[in-house]
């Protein structure tokens, strides 16, 4: 039974996972109630405490699912928006001293990807790629049932290559990247500014309230949801380009809207000189647990290797 922590921009979330990839307690707290770390610690400790006495069980580990930039081989937090605090702190070396147990530590976009490959839509693929997209763009990569690390062990920012160097201004600093062109807030400024002059919503919808319009047959956001497959196709062909994987699994909030075979035909203009139709495309299948199931796998991944049978 592994404890498992998932570390959220809104939320930080706490559970009880076993060795089969399922949720027998769950808990959360707002991510406002850990703005400094010691509060964060404390609400960790008592959440998977309850979880713990919910499932009637002691922990033989913890996970660790986080945003943000983490170093998963010290445990340390670097810098994390939503917690300048947090830098430096460890929660690894904190909670394996609470409780006495190993505890592992990884991005979350890594911690989703290994809990697809080992418990979901990836399952048997050694090569994968898992990309989620909400608020922002994130993902993770798996190589040869490994998870893929750059220099220094660094978590790749998918979300971030450039793919109109016009396009909009992004937080990374550079205009046009992915996550500046195919986020949920990314189709809301672009609906809303073109609408604008029309006048006819000048208020600023969500990417889910401008689906359900194209739906209705509202051609302006017909468009914004055409325009999102298109640059979501983008992105996902220059993936296939580098990295040629067996899958692609898809998640986030924006992806219970788009059609896969609008992004498909986007994908096949480009990978012309890859096998592009060898990669397939997967909805992520694990649902609203898929952050804590994925923490759960980062400790199974690091220590017990129980992954390695969903890889052969």
């Amino acid at each position: 039974m592994i404890g498992a922590v998932d570390i959220g921009g809104t939320k930080i979330a706490a559970g009880i996972v076993d060795d089969a990839g399922r949720v027998l307690a769950r808990l959360e707290t707002p991510t406002e109630a850990a703005r400094a770390y010691p509060d964060g610690l404390r609400h960790m400790i008592r959440m998977l405490r309850e979880a713990a006495k919910q499932a009637n069980t002691g922990l033989s580990g913890i996970g660790i699912g986080s945003t943000g930039w983490v170093y998963p081989y010290t445990g340390e937090f670097g810098d994390v928006d939503f917690f300048p605090g947090w830098k430096g702190c460890n929660p690894v070396n904190d909670l394996a001293r609470e409780f006495n147990v190993r505890v592992a530590l990884e991005n979350d976009g890594d911690a989703a990807a290994l809990g697809e490959a080992a418990w979901g839509a990836g399952k048997g693929k050694s090569r994968l790629i898992y990309v989620t997209v909400g608020t922002g763009i994130g993902g993770g990569i798996i190589l040869d049932g490994e998870l893929y690390r750059g220099a220094d062990r660094a978590h790749p920012e998918v979300g971030h290559h450039v793919i109109d160097a016009f396009g909009p201004e992004c937080t990374c600093g550079f205009r046009g990247c992915w996550e500046a062109l195919a986020t949920g807030p990314a189709m809301a400024a672009w609906f809303h500014a073109n609408s604008q002059a029309t006048s006819r919503h000048p208020e600023i919808l969500t990417a889910k309230q401008i689906f359900e319009l194209a739906k209705q047959g509202h051609l302006l956001a017909q468009e914004a949801v055409a325009r999102e497959a298109h640059y979501l196709g983008l992105g996902l062909a220059n993936l296939i380009n580098l990295f040629m994987p067996e899958q692609i699994v898809m998640g986030g909030s924006i992806m219970k809207s788009v059609r896969l075979e609008e992004i498909r035909k986007v994908i096949a203009k480009g990978c012309r000189f890859v096998p592009f139709e060898k990669t397939e495309l997967a909805l992520a299948s694990l649902g609203e647990d898929a952050n804590l199931i994925g923490a759960a796998q980062v400790w199974h991944h690091r220590f017990a290797k129980s992954a390695a049978g969903a890889f052969d």
